[in-house]
């Protein structure tokens, strides 16, 4: 088996994931991030989110090759964030995979310090990447681990719990704003998140609706669910349906207690058969946790997030899973 030594590390080339190199990078990512699409759904999935307006600028693949031979790829995000109330240009990466005959890791750790070399050229402040437990060997060892945890969540039926009377309907483009400003209330209480501006937020939305509708018939269902007062959505959530299993991917409410998203769920498991209650799951930010729930167990997640300052020598983050405000939907 080859394997990287630094005398050829030189010969690797990081090029743009274009034409006949993209196809044979998603042969190469399907079986690892297929996310129970078909090859053919999986490539329009791929091809669909890259024209949305977010991602045509701020999201890009590439590949690490030598000669004809694809060694490593991965996808960079460029987001704006903040950290300790300053503003930062952050570098994600994610989607990070390897030639499966190729099992040390070692080519896509070349990659993505590769990407982070050139992020900091390009002026970022800050490197995130996502991976998960299986392929932390990818992960280059500057980087410090930014706790995520699992929940399970139990929701209470009781009539007592609630709005009643609150309005819920599917979500649409026109409730964004009123979303985007939600979360930015929201994530001013925390050391570290994303700015998650309108563009953004469609982004993400729109990758879970492609998700649902690009798998067989009845695999996967998207709840975006909306709750109004007067004409305006005061909150909301974003829930991925597999079988019996709810995800929460992201929610919001102008009232802090979240009573309302509690509000949303009630009404959402209400329309379920009595004896298929759902199981619920779900990243929650540290201190949120509506009256209607309670949260049944926690565990660490299996996508690993960790970060990493590219300015300032030395500089570590020391996040705390309670000083991090982060949506599984934001997870690239």
């Amino acid at each position: 088996m080859h394997v990287d030594s630094p005398d050829n590390v030189e010969m690797h080339t990081v090029v743009a994931a274009e034409g006949a190199i993209l196809e044979r990078i998603l042969d190469t990512t399907y079986p690892a991030l297929h996310q129970d699409l078909s090859r053919q759904a999986f490539a329009k999935f791929d091809a669909a989110q890259r024209k949305t307006a977010w991602a045509l600028c701020h999201q890009r693949r590439f590949a690490l090759v030598e000669g004809a031979d694809l060694l490593a790829s991965a996808q960079r995000y460029d987001f704006s964030g903040t950290i300790d109330r300053q503003r930062v240009s952050i570098c994600g990466i994610g989607a990070v995979c390897t030639d499966p005959a190729r099992h040390d890791g070692c080519h896509a750790r070349v990659l993505v310090e590769r990407l982070i070399d050139d992020a900091r050229r390009d002026g970022a402040d800050l490197a995130l990447l996502f991976i998960t437990t299986d392929r932390t060997c990818y992960a280059p060892e500057s980087f410090e681990v930014i706790p995520t945890v699992d929940v399970e969540l139990k929701v209470a039926e009781s009539s007592r719990y609630g709005a009643p009377m609150t309005l819920v309907r599917s979500g649409e483009d026109r409730d964004l704003a009123a979303i985007a400003a939600m979360g930015q209330a929201r994530a001013s209480q925390f050391r570290f998140h994303l700015d998650r501006d309108v563009d953004l937020v469609k982004y993400v939305i729109t990758k879970k609706r492609l998700l649902a509708g690009l798998g067989s018939a009845g695999v996967r269902q998207l709840q975006f669910v909306i709750a109004e007062e007067g004409i305006t959505a005061a909150a909301y959530i974003v829930v991925s349906i597999v079988d019996r299993t709810w995800t929460i991917e992201e929610c919001g409410d102008r009232d802090p207690s979240g009573a309302r998203v509690g509000a949303i769920l009630q009404a959402l498991i209400a329309r379920e058969p009595v004896e298929q209650r759902p199981i619920i799951r779900g990243w929650l930010p540290p201190g949120f946790v509506p009256p209607q729930i309670t949260i049944v167990s926690a565990r660490p997640s299996t996508e690993v997030m960790s970060g990493r300052f590219l300015t300032g020598a030395g500089k570590q983050l020391r996040l705390s899973r309670e000083e991090v405000l982060y949506w599984r939907s934001d997870v690239f």
